[in-house]
C-alpha cells in the first residue's frame, strides 16, 4: 500500500463532510428509535466526528445490515478508528472489515463518491490488511503515533510525531503530506499550503498533495487555483480514478463540465474500395475524395506497426507487439494529412467544417497536443506504458491539453497562470 494511502482513507472521512452523504431512506422506516439514532449517527459523521458516531453506526448495522449509507459511514469510521489502535493486527482487521462493508454497500447500489473512493483506497491493502510508512522502525513508530493522534483530533500531538519522523527521514512523503493535512484541519490554510507544496517538491508524480491542496482551495473559495492543482494532479496520475472524481466534482460545483469529446473518425465512414487493401493505401493520395481515404490512411499505419514489423523497429527491446503512443500518433497524423487536403479542396471542405470531431482533431494537431490527447482520451493498457516517459519530457504539453481543451475556466479569487509542476 502506498505510504500516503492510509491517511487518504482517514482524511477522506473529513472531505466527505464538505458534501453531505446522499439522503437514503432507511429500510426500517417504522422503527422510530432506529430513525432517531440513524439521524444522530449521520450528523456526527458529517461533522467529522466519526469516532463518536462509530458505536451508533455499529448498532444500526446490527439492526439493518442493508442500509447502504450506514454501511459506508461505518466503513469510513472504522478506518479512522483503526489508526488509533496500538495493536497493529487488530487495526489491520478493522481495515479489512471496512473493505468488506464498502463492497456490501456497493452491492446494495451505493455508488456515492465516498464509497467509490474507499473501495479504491482499501483495494490497495495487502491480504493481511497491514500498512507501512517507513522501513525505519523509529520512523514507523512516530508515524503511527501521529496517525493515532490525528484520528483523535489531537493535532498538536500529531504534528509533534510527524516532525519527529521527518527529523529521522526528511524525505518521507507521507509525513510531509500529513503535516499539511493537520494544519488544514486546524484551518491554518497558509501553513497547509506550504506543506502541500513541500510534498509536491518531494514527488511531483504523486497526485495526493495536489488534490488535497485543490480541495482546500475549493473550501476557501479559490476555484481558479484549485483548477490548476487538479490539472497538476491529473498529469501526475492520469489513470487514478479518484483524481477524476474530484475534478468532476470541481466542475459540477462551478456549474460546468469537463470536455473529453472524441476527435477524428470513430470508424470507416465507407467500406474500403474493393480494388485495394488497407496496406496498399497511399498516405498522400493525389486527390482524396471522401472521408474513407482518411480512415484508410489511419488503418494503413496501424497495419504497418502490427503486421509489417514497424513496432519491432521502433521498440527493439520489446518481444511482443503492443499498441503504442508512437503508433497512434503516426496513424492519426496520416489521417490528419488527408483531412487537411480535404479541408483545402473547395469540393470537399464542407465534410470537415461540418464535422466537430474532425475539426477538433485538426485543432489538437495545430496546438501540438495530439500526444496528450491520445494519452488521456484514447489510452489503453498498452499506450499507458508510454505515459511516464512522455511526462518526463513533456509535462507542459500534458497540462496545456487539459488547460485548453478539457477543463473549463472557473471564477476564483485570482487568475491563476498554469505552469508546470516542480521537477525532481
Amino acid at each position: 500500500m502506498k505510504l500516503q494511502r492510509l491517511q487518504a482513507c482517514v482524511f477522506v472521512v473529513f472531505f466527505c463532510t464538505l458534501v453531505s452523504l446522499p439522503c437514503a431512506q432507511a429500510q426500517t422506516q417504522g422503527d422510530a428509535s432506529y430513525e432517531g439514532k440513524r439521524r444522530q449517527a449521520i450528523e456526527l459523521f458529517e461533522q467529522d466526528k466519526s469516532l463518536e458516531a462509530l458505536p451508533l453506526l455499529e448498532e444500526l448495522v446490527q439492526k439493518n445490515p442493508k442500509d447502504d449509507e450506514v454501511l459506508v459511514a461505518l466503513a469510513a469510521s472504522l478506518v479512522r478508528h483503526a489508526a488509533t489502535l496500538t495493536d497493529q493486527q487488530a487495526a489491520a482487521q478493522e481495515r479489512l472489515r471496512a473493505k468488506n462493508l464498502v463492497q456490501e454497500a456497493l452491492n446494495f447500489g451505493n455508488n456515492s463518491p465516498l464509497a467509490q473512493t474507499l473501495r479504491q483506497l482499501l483495494g490497495t491493502l495487502p491480504a493481511n490488511g497491514a500498512t507501512q510508512f517507513s522501513e525505519n522502525p523509529s520512523v514507523e513508530q512516530a508515524m503511527l503515533a501521529g496517525e493515532a493522534a490525528f484520528s483523535r483530533r489531537d493535532f498538536v500531538e500529531a504534528l509533534k510525531n510527524y516532525a519527529k519522523a521527518l527529523e529521522l527521514e526528511p524525505k518521507n512523503y507521507a509525513a510531509v503530506l500529513f503535516t499539511g493535512n493537520t494544519y488544514y484541519k486546524q484551518n491554518d490554510y497558509a501553513k497547509a499550503a506550504e506543506w502541500y507544496e513541500r510534498a509536491i517538491e518531494l514527488d511531483p508524480n504523486v497526485e495526493t498533495a495536489y488534490r488535497y491542496y485543490a480541495e482546500m482551495l475549493m473550501k476557501d473559495g479559490d476555484m481558479s487555483k484549485a483548477r490548476t492543482m487538479f490539472i497538476h494532479a491529473a498529469v501526475a496520475e492520469p489513470y487514478n480514478r479518484i483524481v477524476w472524481r474530484d475534478l468532476i466534482a470541481w466542475a459540477s460545483s462551478n456549474k460546468t463540465e469537463l470536455n473529453f469529446k472524441h476527435a477524428g473518425l470513430l470508424s470507416d465512414p465507407k467500406a474500403p474500395r474493393k480494388d485495394e487493401s488497407l496496406s496498399d493505401v497511399k498516405l498522400v493520395p493525389q486527390r482524396p475524395h471522401d472521408l474513407s481515404d482518411a480512415w484508410q490512411a489511419y488503418q494503413s499505419v496501424r497495419a504497418d506497426w502490427k503486421d509489417n514489423g514497424k513496432f519491432k523497429q521502433y521498440f527493439p527491446h520489446e518481444a511482443v507487439y503492443r499498441h503504442s503512443l508512437a503508433e497512434e500518433i503516426e496513424a492519426l497524423t496520416a489521417e490528419i494529412n488527408v483531412l487537411e487536403k480535404l479541408e483545402g479542396d473547395v469540393e470537399t471542405a464542407e465534410m470537415i467544417t461540418e464535422n466537430p470531431s474532425l475539426l477538433l482533431l485538426l485543432k489538437l494537431h495545430q496546438a501540438g497536443v495530439l500526444a496528450p490527447y491520445v494519452l488521456f482520451r484514447l489510452t489503453d493498457e498498452d499506450i499507458a506504458k508510454d505515459y511516464s516517459d512522455y511526462r518526463a519530457r513533456n509535462r507542459d504539453k500534458l497540462e496545456q491539453y487539459l488547460d485548453q481543451f478539457v477543463v473549463p475556466s472557473a471564477p476564483g479569487k485570482a487568475t491563476e497562470v498554469l505552469t508546470a509542476a516542480p521537477q525532481h
